[in-house]
């Protein structure tokens, strides 16, 4: 949505107008989503400590191998338009507004989308601005 409204730089103000789906730990998607997430983020020592506040163990829980780095972006992508609630039809032409991203990750993408599809049917996360 952003790219449609800016030219060369965002402003924080656009931002805060978008509808964001509002998730908290008590939604049934929530830790698939923290846990994903943080597999991709917690791969140093670094993130030791949040990789304990979400009860991922240690960055030692952290995905380094790329294909299952690429599993994980394309079920987080997937899962993620689900809680907007985009059709399959309006995930795909989403997908088509990313040039630079290859056919491989955004078929992957897709279909993470149809593999939730079960998952999120008939849920509804409220979006809020």
């Amino acid at each position: 949505m952003i790219r449609q409204k800016v030219i060369s730089h965002c402003n924080l103000l656009y931002v805060y107008q978008l509808p964001i789906p509002r998730l908290t730990k008590n939604d049934r998607h929530f830790n698939d989503i923290v846990e994903r997430a943080a597999k991709l983020i917690c791969t140093t020592p670094e993130f030791d400590e949040l990789a304990q506040e979400v009860n991922l163990g240690s960055h030692q829980q952290g995905v380094t191998d790329e294909t299952e780095r690429a599993k994980l972006r394309a079920e987080l992508d997937g899962m993620v338009a689900h809680l907007y609630g985009l059709t399959e039809d309006e995930f795909s032409y989403i997908l088509t507004t990313f040039p630079i991203v290859s056919a491989t990750v955004k078929e992957a993408a897709l279909s993470a989308y149809r593999n939730f599809i079960p998952i999120f049917r008939n849920l509804e996360y409220p979006c809020s601005a």
